[in-house]
């Protein structure tokens, strides 16, 4: 583990802690109890992009609220009222979204320097795949400013306030893994290391020859980057162009 973050499960419990004082900051300045519930169950589902594993999101996420039914606070909140929080993490993490990266923002300056080694001509067609909150295409669009980028993003709520943030891009709400990409000549993702087998298939069987698959932290298994960028934060930026190679065996 990386020194830069912290150790399980001290993210769960910065998070949690972080839901209740906004709960409770809200209800000192009287703001309706559903209001305050909401609001910190959407502060847990943002935060959720901490945790390591699709497990481990998903207990930052649900951590106020199952906290809250159990302190007994919000016994004044009608049944029904719990379908509130209930639905507000299903909209922004839809099911089949936990089962890929829910929300991985990109770092500011992860992608310095992509430009260079992986040249694209004007106007060249860039999708950023599971695009979240737009963090990844506003770092491709510092490097290709000419490109023509666009946005994939199964989450709806999400979609929009994407949209919003890039207004340079098209985005658009859809499945990563049932677009075509044959028409892209870089897709980039940010998923998490068992999505990539996935991905390489994808790219290796829809993409042109001369295009670029690039992933940030996560290599392809089985296959030979073309080129490595080391990020300032001690990720690794990893470039794959079609056709890809074979990964040497490992001497025996």
């Amino acid at each position: 583990m990386r020194a830069h973050r912290l150790i399980w499960p001290l993210p769960a419990l910065l998070s949690w802690a972080l839901g209740w004082a906004l709960f409770a900051l809200l209800r000192s300045i009287g703001a309706p109890l559903a209001v305050a519930i909401a609001a910190a169950v959407a502060l847990g589902a943002a935060l959720s992009v901490v945790g390591g594993t699709p497990w481990r999101r998903i207990f930052i996420a649900a951590g106020f609220p199952l906290s809250l039914a159990a302190s007994g606070v919000a016994a004044g909140l009608p049944a029904w009222g719990w379908l509130l929080p209930l639905a507000l993490l299903a909209l922004v993490y839809p099911l089949n979204a936990w089962r890929d990266a829910p929300l991985f923002p990109t770092p500011v300056g992860a992608l310095d320097g992509l430009a260079k080694l992986a040249p694209l001509a004007p106007r060249a067609r860039i999708l950023d795949a599971g695009c979240g909150l737009g963090d990844g295409l506003r770092e491709l669009h510092r490097e290709y400013p000419d490109a023509a980028l666009h946005g994939l993003e199964w989450s709806w709520p999400l979609r929009l306030l994407c949209a919003w943030r890039c207004g340079f891009s098209t985005v658009r709400r859809g499945d990563i893994w049932a677009a075509d990409w044959s028409g892209c000549d870089l897709v980039y993702v940010f998923q998490r290391p068992e999505s990539m087998d996935r991905a390489a298939a994808r790219a290796t069987r829809e993409m042109k020859a001369g295009a670029w698959l690039v992933s940030l932290e996560f290599d392809a298994p089985g296959f030979a980057p073309t080129k490595v960028i080391e990020c300032a934060d001690g990720r690794r930026l990893w470039l794959y162009r079609v056709p890809f190679r074979a990964r040497p065996a490992a001497p025996g």
